[in-house]
Formats: structure tokens, C-alpha cells, sequence
């Protein structure tokens, strides 16, 4: 017999002798690896549309509105990969260690290369200035693993557990 059987029927047996309910444990709220830059939970001003071809046009990310001078926070815990000025915009990029890399900009860095970040802690300061920004400033956030973009968006999804029968 199994041993959560065995667990369970222990529990009714105590339960049924006392006269008390077996008490019933909530399941656990899934949480995913990844959160959101931006505090709360920030709309989407322009949706990730992943190129055709590796050089080919497309948006490599997704672009959320917020307030200038928002913090930035980092998405997951990792070690952050760049800090500085990429085309003449400010960017941030964190390597996570299931080989993901996402990137945040126009973010006035609060890091620098090689520290290691936890997963909501501050990485910059959100600048206005994002081009084909609606609102008063967007964050444009990437992710990718290798040479492959990602939908930064589905990284907030919890990963999915299936059990397999054992034996």
C-alpha cells in the first residue's frame, strides 16, 4: 500500500476515533521562477512578435507601460551579464541559471556586471524615451536563451509538474 495511503488512513482512522475532521491541508499556490519588472501587474503596451529570421524585422520582447522613474526590478534571481549603454540606449541583462537572459531597457542602472540579483530586487531606474511609447515611459523587456527569443510573458507562467505513475 502506498505510503500517502497509509498516511490518510491513519488520519481518518484519528479522525474517526476522536470525532475531530481530519484537518486538510490548502494546496500549495503554484509560483512561478519569474515576476514582473514593474511593480504590480503593468500592461502591455506592444506585444512580442519574434522575427522570421534571425536578422529579420520583429519585437524580441515585450514593452510595458510605467512610470518614469519606476524601479526595475529583476524578473528572476541571477547574476547580472551587462550594465551600460547598448545603441546609445541604457540596458540591464541578467543571466538566470536555467539559461535564460532577460534584458530591461531604457534603465538607468542601480547594478553592475557580475553582481549577483534576486529575483525583485532593483536593477535601475525606468527612463522616459522608449521609441513608439504611448504612455509616459515603457520598459522594454527581453528574453532569450542561446540566440533564440523568447515571449518574456510566458516566463511568468508557473511550470507545469505532471506525475508519472511510479513502478
Amino acid at each position: 500500500m502506498p505510503v500517502l495511503r497509509l498516511v490518510l488512513l491513519a488520519a481518518l482512522t484519528g479522525a474517526l476515533l476522536t470525532g475531530a475532521a481530519p484537518a486538510v491541508a490548502a494546496p500549495p499556490v503554484p509560483v512561478g521562477t519569474y515576476g514582473w519588472p514593474l511593480a504590480g501587474t503593468p500592461s502591455v503596451t506592444r506585444p512580442f512578435a519574434p522575427p522570421a529570421s534571425t536578422y529579420g524585422p520583429g519585437h524580441r520582447g515585450v514593452d510595458l507601460a510605467g512610470p518614469a522613474g519606476a524601479p526595475v526590478l529583476a524578473a528572476g534571481a541571477g547574476v547580472v551579464a551587462f550594465a551600460g549603454m547598448v545603441a546609445g540606449r541604457p540596458v540591464v541583462s541578467v543571466d538566470h541559471p536555467d539559461g535564460v537572459r532577460t534584458t530591461y531597457e531604457p534603465v538607468q542602472p542601480t547594478v553592475a556586471a557580475g553582481q549577483p540579483v534576486a529575483r525583485g530586487a532593483p536593477v535601475g531606474v525606468l527612463l522616459a524615451g522608449h521609441a513608439g511609447c504611448p504612455v509616459e515611459a515603457c520598459l522594454h523587456w527581453g528574453a532569450r536563451t542561446g540566440e533564440t527569443y523568447l515571449d518574456p510573458l510566458l516566463l511568468l507562467t508557473p511550470p507545469r509538474v505532471r506525475l508519472l505513475p511510479w513502478g
